[in-house]
């Protein structure tokens, strides 16, 4: 996602012109391993199947979802998330069923159920605090979308609100038949309903998602949408098609609008299948809509801010992020908050490799350049560390360290390892865990069996600690050895880093050589650069390609 002060930042000139409960869980899927104590111990829900009656006006709702339990573990009660709303009835089993209520939770005793798996039923009614934002716009038009990130689908969605529980979902919502509903998956049904007298005509409409996804990526709309098909053309492979199929929905008045940067989405599609994986949904539907962020990157329905569509300033870096996500995010999430890099990491560094595929090297590196100068410039970077343990308000991780530090952590492992490791341990790790959860532990163990290099250390120096390297660089030429002699110091700052350093050389002919250094992770370090020069050179860069997380001075 973009953050909730919707982050922007200048996208590269020429591509213009064409992501409170802070409570892990364990789950009984790949790419776990140990961690804290559950969220919701013993217990995982393994479908949602949510029913809605949406009114004419107004913002009350009546809700019924019917939740598959499985138990692997000993549980008496099963504790629900659910905010506010007025639950009417529960049933275990389609039999009814006692339970307890407070303000955030439904308590539903489980000590008489037989077996492992199990159907749970709720009934419910009432106004969503949040979550489902339900609003009339300036134009008069009721809408209501689903904005539930980080754990805000509790007022809406009884549900184990936690990204490490993940489920797959259908929607069935009754609708005035003026109003267009979308939501994840693949649309199953559109069915008008009999007419009621004295109401305006309703329609049924069903849309499955088959892959497992967390709950707040779990999204209904429900609004005047006018539809626009983004064709088959470069449209990318998916798992359940050789053909990603794409659309954009609007109001009707950004219609002339489209494609616009739409026009792009099928190729980034096309990109992050070839880099990972096929695209792993049914669809990717992107809508305009009511979200407190830039973009939300629901699973196969991505919602952005409906500002840049009306001031038609929408930019293909935001498609890029957002369509990043449905690999990293989505179809593989993080199982801890503080892991939330995984995310937002990895999207902030595939809008990048979307920037370098298609605009170039030159327009790559100065991505990495003005990513690298908001890093150096964020206080949350130079006091935490980008995996934040200790960090409750999970608003506040939607910060510098989880989408630009992150990113540059990806992009100096990428160095580290070399492009042919560094993609192969990425499709490893997505594949390893795709449509389950995963920790950082397991992108570093994918890593690591890609390169045959142990990187503790990487991970350890980049992801839990705070800061960057501050390094002073000088040389010398050493006409007997007829070498370079580098000299780096680093400051105190953050303490000494460890990563390799690229050296261009000039030569007194003008013509540049490169090599590359190891820096270890001391004050100071003497390097003899292995080049051999004839004569002292014209000059000296370092880090020419921008590879390293560093402020660098010359002395």
């Amino acid at each position: 996602m973009r953050n909730a002060i919707r982050w922007k930042r200048r996208f590269t000139q020429s591509v213009v012109a064409g992501v409170v409960s802070c409570l892990t869980t364990t789950s009984m899927v790949s790419g776990q391993g140990t961690g804290p104590l559950p969220y919701r111990p013993g217990i995982d829900v393994t479908d949602y199947a949510i029913t809605l009656d949406l009114p004419q006006r107004g913002a009350s709702i009546e809700g019924r979802a019917v939740l598959s339990v499985r138990r692997w573990a000993p549980v008496d009660t099963l504790v629900l998330d659910l905010v506010a709303l007025r639950v009417d009835s529960v049933l275990v089993d389609e039999k009814p069923a006692t339970f307890a209520r407070t303000d955030s939770l439904v308590r539903i005793p489980i000590t008489r159920v037989v077996g492992d798996s199990f159907s749970v039923t709720v009934r419910y009614a009432g106004e969503p605090k949040d979550g489902l934002i339900i609003r009339t716009d300036s134009a008069g038009r009721w809408t209501a979308f689903g904005d539930n990130w980080p754990n805000r689908a509790r007022n809406w969605i009884p549900s184990i609100d936690h990204p490490s529980d993940k489920a797959t979902v259908t929607w069935t919502v009754r609708a005035p038949s003026e109003r267009r509903v979308v939501a994840n998956g693949e649309l199953m049904e559109e069915t008008p309903l009999p007419a009621q007298a004295g109401s305006v005509p309703r329609t049924l409409t069903r849309w499955r998602e088959s892959r497992p996804i967390p709950v707040y990526l779990m999204v209904i709309a429900a609004a005047p949408l006018v539809y626009y098909d983004l064709g088959r053309e470069g449209c990318g492979v998916g798992e359940f098609s050789s053909c990603v199929r794409q659309s954009v929905y609007v109001f009707a008045e950004s219609r002339d609008f489209l494609p616009g940067p739409f026009v792009h989405a099928p190729e980034m599609v096309r990109l992050f299948s070839e880099l990972i994986a096929p695209f792993p949904y049914e669809k990717l539907a992107h809508l305009e809509s009511s979200t407190r962020y830039g973009g939300m990157e629901n699973a196969g329905a991505i919602f952005y801010a409906d500002a840049p569509f009306r001031r038609r300033t929408m930019q293909p870096g935001v498609i890029a992020h957002e369509t990043a996500h449905q690999w990293f995010g989505d179809a593989v999430t993080e199982r801890e908050w503080s892991h939330v890099w995984l995310s937002e990491g990895f999207a902030t560094y595939f809008e990048a490799l979307w920037v370098e595929r298609f605009a170039g090297d030159s327009a790559f590196r100065d991505e990495m350049r003005q990513i690298r100068q908001q890093i150096f410039k964020a206080p949350e970077v130079a006091s935490r560390p980008v995996i934040d343990t200790t960090q409750t308000d999970l608003m506040a991780l939607l910060n510098t360290n989880s989408y630009q530090k992150g990113g540059w952590t990806l992009h100096m492992l990428r160095t580290l390892v070399g492009d042919s490791a560094f993609f192969r341990g990425l499709r490893s790790y997505y594949l390893a865990n795709r449509h389950s959860n995963a920790l950082t532990e397991d992108l570093r163990r994918a890593v690591e069996a890609s390169s045959g290099r142990p990187l503790g250390w990487f991970f350890d120096e980049w992801l839990r600690r705070p800061g960057f390297a501050e390094v002073t660089t000088s040389w010398r030429y050493d006409a007997a050895q007829r070498r370079v002699i580098a000299t780096v110091a680093q400051g105190t700052r953050f303490g000494a880093f460890r990563f390799p350093l690229t050296v261009a050389i000039t030569d007194a002919a003008g013509k540049e050589h490169r090599a590359t250094i190891d820096v270890p992770a001391v004050a100071n370090t003497t390097v003899v650069v292995p080049l051999q020069l004839d004569a002292a050179p014209r000059g000296v860069a370092f880090d020419p390609d921008v590879r390293v997380l560093a402020t660098f001075q010359a002395r």
